[in-house]
């Protein structure tokens, strides 16, 4: 018995003394799972309650039973290197994809997996059930966006009046890009319109004054039973030109702190309300972009860690 264990059990027995009271062993149940096989327990020979010493025996813990707590870190070589660290036979790798919030998260104590349980000729007769575990121990990594991707996510689909749409664009012109040509033929074939090159969307956002001239000039009803309508507009600038409002452009930005680039299409939108202009813009399909990063590097994370690595989360809570 260690000098920490003898002056506790001392204390229990001086306490139990004075109280009248009796220190004995409680024997755990033989098919009990994820406890000791005996505890030491507190009788009070007056009710007969066994009260738990736990309590009494933690106080004088100097380091904790078991490792637990999320560790965060900032990188993805950070990550791949603490997850080596704590890493065990049973340690997982989850990948949470959402687009607007992904993280990769390692549980160092996860569940132990199942085994095959062979016969003696080696023939598989059963399964026996991995012991689980607290799952308490983690390690998470909470991909970075950049600000001007966050910028952009929050404002999409978002209505805009003319002077919040001129604000936005001009403090982010910096991030429009001129379309490449073949660009242009995959996204006007693809999602149709016209894509606006910047200076374009410069105009539009400081001060065109657009009006919508709006007729039906055609209804068809569709073997579906779907109405279609193909309506017609004349767009004029403040000089009383015709203008062509694009429907499409092209930004380029990182979705990652200090990662790579990328080209995104965005849809743009307007709507004349009494004289005045709403626009509207969609990021196209962005959530591709940030999920192919993110299984890129759970993949990553998997290999050099030699970690099964999973996409979702896990069942228990931190």
């Amino acid at each position: 018995m260690d000098q920490l264990s003898e002056t506790a059990v001392n204390a229990v027995a001086d306490l139990a003394k004075s109280a009248g009271a009796t220190v004995l062993t409680v024997s755990a149940p033989s098919n009990a799972k994820g406890i000791p096989t005996s505890v030491p327990a507190l009788l009070d020979p007056k009710t007969g309650n066994a009260t738990s010493l736990k309590q009494l025996f933690d106080a004088w813990r100097d380091t904790p039973d078991r490792k637990s707590g999320t560790a965060r870190i900032t990188t993805l070589e950070s990550f791949i290197d603490l997850t080596r660290r704590h890493a065990t036979e049973n340690s997982a790798i989850f990948a949470a994809t959402d687009w607007k919030a992904p993280f990769l998260l390692t549980v160092v104590d996860y569940h132990h997996k199942n085994t095959d349980v062979a016969s003696t000729e080696g023939e598989v007769i059963g399964t026996e059930v991995g012991k689980p575990e607290n799952g308490k121990h983690r390690i998470e990594y909470k991909f970075p966006l950049s600000e001007e991707w966050q910028a952009w996510v929050k404002m999409d689909k978002q209505p805009l009046n003319q002077q919040a749409f001129a604000e936005f664009i001009e403090d982010h012109i910096g991030e429009l890009a001129s379309p490449h040509e073949e660009e242009v033929t995959f996204w006007q074939d693809k999602l149709g319109g016209k894509v606006a090159y910047p200076h374009e969307l410069k105009m539009l956002s400081i001060g065109l004054k657009v009006h919508a001239e709006t007729r039906v000039s055609n209804n068809v009803t569709l073997q579906t039973g779907e109405g279609e309508l193909t309506w017609e507009e004349t767009h004029r600038d403040m000089k009383g030109d015709k203008l062509i409002v694009p429907s499409l452009f092209i930004i380029q930005l990182p979705p990652f702190f200090m990662g790579e680039a990328i080209r995104l299409p965005v849809r743009l939108r307007y709507r004349v309300r009494e004289g005045s202009v709403v626009w509207i813009f969609q990021m196209y399909r962005p959530d591709v972009y940030v999920t192919e990063q993110v299984m890129r590097d759970m993949e990553r994370a998997a290999r050099e860690t030699d970690l099964p690595a999973y996409q979702g989360t896990p069942e228990m809570s931190a």
